[in-house]
Formats: C-alpha cells, structure tokens, sequence
C-alpha cells in the first residue's frame, strides 16, 4: 500500500465519533472505507485514493467509558480542497461500526500548509533575535566603502598644498579649512578647495580669476563674517553663502549644504552694501559712557529692545503662516502686525509706527538689514543670515 509523503500533505480531515458498544481502531478504519465503497464512484474510493498516495495513513484514537467508546479520526490528504470536502463529508454518513450504533462528525479540515506559513513566521522571527543586529554590518561596511571612496578624491593644490576636490570646472567653492572640504567630499560636492585658515592664499586668489563662478562659503559665526570681508577685497567672488545660525561648514548635513548653496547672494550687492552703510563714530559723555551713532539709522533710535520668548510665542502663527510666501511681516511694540508686505518691496517701505519685529521669509541680506534699520527695527526674524554686523537682534525662524 502506498504512503502518503508527509511533503505532499495540504489538508488533514478532524472527525470526532461516538459509538454506543465497544469498537477498536481496525473496526473504525474497515467501516470508513467499506461503508464509503461505492458512494463516490471509481475515481473517489478511499482504497484506491490510499494506494496512489493521494490519502495517507488514517490515524484512530479511542477511549471506552461507560460502555460507550468515543475518539477523534486523522485523514491526511493530499487532494486539492474540494476533493478533500468530499470526502470529509463522506465520512459523516457512517452509521455503525461492526455491531455498534455510531456518529461521525467533522470539526475541521486543517489547511497544513498555512501552519507551515505559520511555523515559518515565527521560526523566522526567533532566529532575527539571534541574529541580532549583525546584518546592519553589511549597510555599514557598504556606507564606508562609499566614504572612502569620496574621500580618495581629496586632493592637493598650489605651492600651499590646500585640501581640495575637483577643482578643473567652471564653479569653484571656498571653504575655510581641510574638514570642510571633507565633509563637502562626503556628500557629494568636489568643486570645493580650502583657505587652510582665515587668510586668504595667493593660490586662490590666482585659480578665482580663471572660474567663471567662484562662491564662498563660510561659518556662522562672527568668524564667517571677518573672513568674508578678508576674501571678497582680496579675490574674485561672485556669491557668497553661509552656515546655518551658530553651525560649522564642517559639521552640516547634505540637506543643510544644499539649502545654504542655494541661499547665496551675489557678492556685488554685499560689497555694494557695505560701502553705503553708515560710518560709526563713538564719543563720550561726561559719564564716561560709550554712546554709538550710526548716520544711516533713524535719529529716533536709541535703545535696541530683543524679543523675548514669550513674545516670540505670541507672533508664532504668523510666522508659521510666512513660511513659503516669500514674504515680510511687520509688528510694532504690541505685536500687532502693521505691514504684510513682499519681501522685495521691503527695501525703502516707510511705516507710520515704529517697528519693533520684521520677520520674514529668506535669507537677512545686507540690503534687507539695513532697511530693517531705516524703519528703526531692534528684532529681525529670518531663515538665514549672510551679514550680522548690526545692532539689531539677529534671530533664526
């Protein structure tokens, strides 16, 4: 007689049975294939679907108590799911065993290959905990072979051997120093060289004449600033860009590289606004106190009042709201709002009240900071700053 193998099975027939005499294991299988001879025509006898493997070896279970006998019916099957419906249902039609009185019913047609899906599931999941985090070694491995890889690219150029990338375009970038250009390299921008400091090589200097774009791009700090005056009387640069508020070059992410690059500001319109600002002068009272007068500024200014948290919080819808418009916003003392202009028309607007807050939606650019001083603005709000040589209080959206 032919087995079933246990790879083939898909679906295993459940039946509990009920006898009202004694009946063993070898009445309960005679009865199940004598009393099904016939009743499915040829190609369904139990024998025969048993002898082609088509149905395994049947599993009876037995207990005798009080002078009954129950038990549970195993048929392992390896029909589709119809075929094996059939037969399940067949077996409901046994009335007797041997001399006995007997109930069959079907509790269930288990589907084996899901509580294989099953095992499977879980299995996999207890053998990831033993695996651990050891996979990500292959994404770490993967990330540093790409970094060194971009690191290989950092070159040296001129008599001053400066850390660089591919300089051999039409678009160069100055940074300050050598982990600038490394951290540049990493992601993904190699038109980049290094001062190696805040002077400015003769080298740079020369190779700044010979590209068609140079930008320069420098901290944001007080430091970015020095440097910035240094450059621009010293070399040809045509834009100029810098860090994020109080970040290094060297520490920023791609996201924060890519946003400062496309921040910058032709370098004319900075120099131009430099030589138009007012001159300072200090003198001093009979106190001995400093006091600073700036000619470009208001006469009525005198006391520069920074924001607080608190009034920061009030403004804040508005200047949620400001985000994406391109935009100005004006707020007098009480922080009501006085103007809601374009930020292009900003330069040379006249406001009948003072301005306490100007907020806005872009990069604080020379101009845009002296018009804040024109209108006697103490707080500017803005995305970015490319000048922080004011008195007025510089803060970050």
């Amino acid at each position: 007689m032919a087995k079933i193998s246990p790879v083939s099975i898909k679906y295993i027939i459940h039946a509990k049975f009920e006898s009202d005499g004694a009946v063993e294991k070898p009445d309960i299988i005679g009865a199940l294939f004598g009393q099904t001879e016939g009743l499915l025509g040829d190609d369904m006898e139990m024998r025969e679907l048993q002898k082609s493997g088509k149905i395994g070896r049947i599993e009876v279970n037995t207990n005798y108590k009080d002078g009954k006998t129950f038990g549970e019916i195993e048929v392992p099957s390896a029909m589709d799911k119809t075929e094996t419906t059939i037969i399940g249902a067949a077996l409901e039609t046994i009335e007797r065993v041997g001399p006995s009185d007997t109930h069959i019913e079907v509790t269930e047609i288990e589907d084996v290959r899901g509580s294989k899906r099953d095992y499977i599931l879980e299995r996999a999941k207890k053998l990831m905990e033993k695996l651990g985090d050891g996979g990500n070694d292959m994404n770490e491995m993967t990330s540093e072979i790409k970094t060194s890889a971009k690191l290989a690219k950092l070159q040296t150029y001129g008599t001053e051997n400066l850390p660089c990338g591919d300089v051999s375009g039409d678009e160069l970038i100055i940074v300050e120093g050598r982990a600038d250009v490394v951290n540049l390299l990493k992601n993904d921008v190699k038109n980049v060289i290094s001062m190696n400091g805040s002077k400015l090589p003769e080298t740079i200097k020369e190779l700044s004449k010979e590209k068609a774009v140079v930008i320069l791009f420098v901290d944001g700090d007080r430091g970015g600033n020095l440097i910035i005056k240094n450059v621009v009387e010293n070399a040809k640069i045509d834009f100029i860009t810098m860090a994020p508020e109080g970040k290094e070059v060297e520490e920023l992410t791609q996201k924060e590289i890519l946003q400062s690059l496309r921040k910058k500001v032709p370098a004319s319109e900075y120099i131009g606004s430099q030589r138009t600002r007012g001159v300072r002068r200090y003198d001093r009272n009979e106190k001995n106190d400093r006091v600073e007068i700036n000619e470009s500024k208001p006469k009525g200014k005198t006391i520069i009042k920074k924001i607080t948290s608190e009034e920061k919080e009030k403004i804040k819808e508005e200047i949620n709201d400001l985000i994406g418009s391109k935009g100005a916003i004006i707020f007098n003392k009480k922080l009501e709002v006085i103007k809601k202009i374009p930020l292009g028309r900003l330069q040379g607007i006249r406001t009948d009240e003072e301005a306490y807050v100007i907020a806005i939606d872009g990069t604080a650019t020379p101009r845009i900071i002296e018009s804040c001083e024109n209108l006697g603005c103490s707080n500017l709000i803005a995305t970015n700053f490319v000048y922080s040589d004011t008195d007025i209080n510089l803060v970050s959206i």
